[in-house]
């Protein structure tokens, strides 16, 4: 008797790219925008495409990816240039989303915007060990069991967290501080906006991210009862253009509040003073904890798929250790790490996301076009060793004094002004990318030729 293949409700996809959204939408997808939004002022427009392209095109790219090649995360994709890089990248790129960066900011984050104004300076330092503690200890318990983040994540958290974010946004584009053609443009932005809004769109960490939670998705999407691979790949794809939409719909609309909110207030340090500034404006005491509210959901629910991405990789990568025992692991050392503070973690994380982002944006791209040519490792490979060195100059550029003004930081650095066009704005890796792919591309043409 032939058994008939399960399908998803429309019901079930908006659930799950309400969880997609609720993983993705975390503490940079806050902050950032409006912050943009404020330095871009009357270029918000172009600033905001620019950072669209890398904050939610990119993630629908992976998504994409994840889903045409039916593979289950970053490690799969990566073992197409070879499993020695496939380890290192892996387990870099969930370091850097996991507890050495953005699992930490998510906690910091929720303490500085939603708990830090409470709280008398004294006592500032104490209670952000003890809020970490207990962020950490609540976000553990959720992401014990990776079937339940669709009713966690997709039915209660995200829904709340989008209800409570649309009180604002509704508010202030009602009562507008300002006009955005009257905005002021910070210099930064005066030339290039688009290309600097692009590079801006790094710090979300959802290319990055995008990659880690294919498995999640895969399995939620198998939890439901789909099984055969193909059905599997079309659903991904479509509950990640539900997920996508949605976030590039918020984005656009906190950049602009942001450029609005200079009609009042002048440019502040960061988004998350400018969105307490903001909630202050119009809702008095009241905004404070509405804002307490929409940071520390929206950092809860990411910081859950996080631990949950982080330790089915590791499990399926390393299988002498349990998932809990590395979802044990990754939140403590998020919790240490988180004690130093949100200055300082993304201080020391932009040299290392202009390392590994060219690295996370050509392997998507490639896996998405692989099939021109057979998924050859060599096309992998020459792409992503050229685009390595231009990846590694590029972190030079971005690190701090010590490490840029030494006698081989300069000497890097000067070899990327000289000869990598687009490097003053962080863009560098493209043209060894591209020569990389060319290069790529005759030798898996003339391989199989010989044949």
């Amino acid at each position: 008797m032939k058994t008939v293949e399960k399908k998803l409700s429309i019901s079930d996809y908006i659930t799950i790219g309400s969880m997609l959204f609720g993983l993705f939408f975390g503490a940079g997808n806050l902050i950032f925008p409006v912050h943009l939004g404020q330095e871009a002022g009357a270029q918000v427009f172009w600033a905001n495409s620019g950072f669209l392209i890398t904050a939610i095109g990119l993630p629908f790219l992976g998504v994409m990816a994840i889903g045409l090649t039916q593979s289950e995360g970053v490690f799969q994709l990566a073992s197409h240039v070879n499993r020695p890089y496939a380890y290192v990248f892996t387990i870099l790129l969930y370091l850097v989303i996991g507890p050495l960066y953005a699992v930490p900011r998510l906690a910091t984050t929720s303490f500085e915007i939603g708990l830090a104004p409470f709280v008398p300076q004294k006592y500032t330092f104490f209670t952000l060990i003890c809020f970490n503690i207990v962020f950490f200890i609540v976000a553990f318990l959720l992401a014990r069991k990776p079937a339940k983040l669709f009713d966690y994540i997709g039915r209660i958290l995200n829904p709340l967290f989008l209800i409570l974010l649309s009180i604002l946004l509704i508010r202030t584009f009602m009562h507008p501080m300002g006009h955005v053609s009257d905005a002021t443009v910070q210099a930064s932005y005066q030339e290039n906006a688009f290309f600097k809004g692009f590079v801006e769109g790094y710090n979300t960490l959802d290319a990055l991210a995008s990659l880690a939670f294919g498995i999640i998705i895969v399995t939620t999407i198998r939890n439901r009862g789909v099984k055969n691979p193909n059905t599997i790949a079309k659903d991904t794809i479509k509950s990640g253009t539900i997920s996508i939409l949605a976030m590039g719909l918020i984005y656009s609309l906190l950049a602009y509040m942001g450029t609005k909110s200079l009609g009042v207030f002048s440019l502040s340090d960061n988004g998350g003073i400018a969105l307490a500034e903001i909630a202050a404006h119009y809702f008095g005491g009241f905004g404070s904890v509405i804002l307490a509210l929409i940071v520390i959901l929206a950092c809860l629910k990411t910081a859950i798929g996080l631990i949950s991405a982080f330790s089915e990789t590791f499990e399926e990568m390393f299988p002498s250790q349990k998932y809990l025992t590395y979802a044990i692991l990754v939140s403590i050392l998020a919790c240490l790490v988180a004690s130093v503070g949100l200055t300082k973690i993304i201080q020391f994380s932009i040299p290392i996301l202009m390392f590994i982002y060219p690295l996370a944006m050509t392997l998507i791209l490639l896996s998405l076009v692989g099939n021109f040519f057979k998924q050859d490792p060599r096309v992998y490979q020459t792409v992503t060793y050229f685009t390595l060195i231009a990846s590694i100059i590029d972190a030079v550029n971005a690190s701090p004094a010590f490490i840029k003004e030494s006698a081989l930081g300069q000497l890097l650095i000067s070899f990327g002004e000289k000869w990598l066009p687009l490097f003053s704005i962080g863009m560098g890796w493209i043209l060894p990318a591209t020569l990389g792919l060319v290069i790529g591309l005759i030798w898996h043409s003339l391989s199989k030729n010989k044949r």
